[in-house]
């Protein structure tokens, strides 16, 4: 018998383990130019500091995978964790550059899925609300599985508060409600907003270019397509401010023009 009452061999374990799926944005590297890198990161992330709220992220090397040159991973992950962005793995490129990022401590995951880019497993039928709740100290994060609607489009009927985001995977999304300053409604397709968009609005999330984002009152923090973003620090144009605006991605630009 064991101290606990149980018998020898029969303990009961304290700990599971448990599959799970978790999304993460790809960071494509272009250019093994360090200080290029570096400097280009920097200006972008500065944009929008609170944009990725330590999201965590992966490096896709695939674009330099034919370069002899290794990229300084342990100044690179410093960087980015410094603008709120945190990097856990790396794929794509070739074996030295692999060994180089796992000694920075990143893992790695050919087969992540990523938002932004194409993966290469199927995206699963499933669509995830992640709801965060922003406390005084700690933030909790309580994650709730949605079924897809026959229609592929996920309506959310009340209001996105401060610290809350919705991912609608593998279709479109629909908000009846105001997506608040500090809020994030997310789509795979396209999104929609149906009430004052305040907060941050992303199509297209795994890669989709025609994806666009339609709200009925234009006052958005920041909207993204296809991992292409724009943020809006000063006033928005009159002719968009407060009101009926689409947004779309014409090559690498964000058009936001009205309805």
């Amino acid at each position: 018998m064991s101290k606990s009452g149980v018998p020898s061999g029969q303990a009961r374990a304290h700990f599971d383990f448990k599959s799970a799926t978790l999304t993460m944005v790809a960071l494509l590297i272009k250019t093994t130019d360090q200080a290029l890198l570096m400097s280009d990161l920097s200006a972008k992330l500065e944009d929008s500091p609170d944009f990725f709220s330590n999201d965590p992220l992966v490096l896709d090397l695939s674009a330099i995978a034919n370069s002899a040159e290794l990229l300084d991973f342990k100044a690179l992950v410093k960087l980015l964790k410094q603008h709120q962005v945190q990097p856990m793995a790396v794929r794509g490129g070739h074996e030295k550059q692999i060994a180089a990022a796992q000694r920075a401590g990143l893992v790695h995951t050919p087969d992540a899925q990523i938002a932004g880019v194409d993966a290469r497993k199927p995206a699963p039928t499933p669509v995830r609300e992640v709801v965060r709740e922003v406390a005084v100290a700690v933030p909790v994060e309580v994650q709730v599985e949605v079924p897809v609607p026959a229609t592929g489009t996920l309506v959310i009927d009340k209001p996105l508060r401060s610290g809350q985001r919705v991912y609608a995977r593998g279709g479109d999304i629909i908000v009846l409600g105001m997506v608040s300053h500090g809020a994030e409604v997310i789509a795979d397709g396209h999104v929609h907003v149906y009430a004052p968009l305040r907060g941050r609005a992303v199509a297209g999330a795994r890669g989709n270019t025609e994806a666009r984002i339609f709200t009925t009152c234009m006052e958005a923090e920041l909207v993204s397509i296809a991992g292409n973003y724009r943020a809006f620090e000063t006033a928005l144009p009159t002719d968009v401010a407060s009101k009926a605006t689409q947004i779309k991605l014409v090559g690498e630009k964000l058009l936001v023009n009205p309805i």
